[in-house]
């Protein structure tokens, strides 16, 4: 079960690799790099894709 701060999409080993990197919502993860996130154990492309879907529509990316 996904963590709901994060979009549909995200899987629960990627939102518990953001949380034990000490993310908590989506907004911190603006100006991060995306290699960044995939080096976290549990994030892989589909996880990103769908995080930098869900920044962009607020009008943020990643760094």
């Amino acid at each position: 079960m996904s963590d709901p701060i994060w979009p549909r999409g995200v899987s629960a080993p990627a939102a518990r690799a953001l949380a034990a990197a000490g993310y908590r919502s989506l907004e911190q993860l603006a100006g991060v790099r995306e290699r960044e996130l995939l080096a976290l154990h549990g994030m892989g492309p589909k996880a990103i894709r769908v995080l930098r879907e869900a920044l962009v529509a607020q009008g943020l990316d990643f760094g």
